[in-house]
């Protein structure tokens, strides 16, 4: 399976993101879906600072509810649904007009030495989304605003994936996906080393771990699910 995201032949990272019985997140191609999956996970090397809020209480009004967020995403004709056993998580993403399923994505929320982690194993869109006018673009970010926003509410500082390299050009198109939303490059993962080994396994391939602030990413993204002040 591929996390949180561009072409019909795309997989944007990660196995699965699924519950433990799955593989860790991993892009791969597959139809009728197009894989986007990051992968979130708890196990890092570098860990990258992010700077820290400086007034909790103007962030936190300034970023987006999940009401907003669903409110947002209704207006685009698209049904969401977050579902939680424990601390698995599951975004469904269905056509108002034909309640047809367009995406989903998967994860959890992992304890760690510096706090929670937000793991996202994979998002799946279907390839019908690709030529839709929300774009892979506009709906993984609706799916990965309620995934993040969900890490949020849980805890999560940080939200964790790996950008998997199954070819040097989706690769890169991943990488550049992924840091338009705001995540940043933390570690290559390429099997040449031992170190990379426990990667391996955790991700499923190799690839570009990137990772980045929870709360960053709701502030850099409230203006597309909140409505302008009147």
């Amino acid at each position: 399976m591929t996390h949180l995201w561009p072409s019909s032949a795309m997989n944007l990272c990660h196995k699965a993101f699924l519950f433990p019985s799955n593989p860790p997140f991993q892009t791969a191609i597959q139809l009728p879906l197009t894989s986007i999956s990051p992968h979130f996970n708890f196990n890092s090397l570098p860990k990258p600072t992010f700077p820290h809020a400086t007034a909790n209480a103007t962030n936190e009004a300034s970023m987006p509810t999940m009401s907003q967020i669903l409110e947002a995403s209704r207006a685009q004709k698209l049904d969401l649904h977050l579902k939680t056993v424990g601390p698995f998580f599951r975004i469904t993403a269905r056509s108002l007009g034909t309640d047809a399923e367009l995406g989903r994505a998967e994860g959890f929320v992992r304890f760690w030495v510096g706090g929670k982690i937000l793991h996202l194993d994979s998002i799946k869109l279907r390839r019908e989304t690709l030529g839709m006018e929300k774009s892979i673009f506009g709906l993984g970010l609706f799916i990965g605003a309620v995934a993040i926003r969900h890490g949020y509410d849980s805890g999560c500082k940080t939200a964790q994936l790996l950008a998997i390299n199954d070819s040097d050009l989706y690769h890169s198109k991943l990488v550049r996906f992924y840091s338009r939303l705001g995540f940043k490059a933390v570690y290559e993962v390429t099997g040449s080393s031992l170190g990379d080994v426990w990667h391996m396994l955790v991700w499923g391939g190799v690839g570009t771990r990137m990772d980045a602030s929870v709360e960053e990413l709701m502030v850099k993204w409230c203006t597309r699910f909140k409505a302008p002040h009147k």
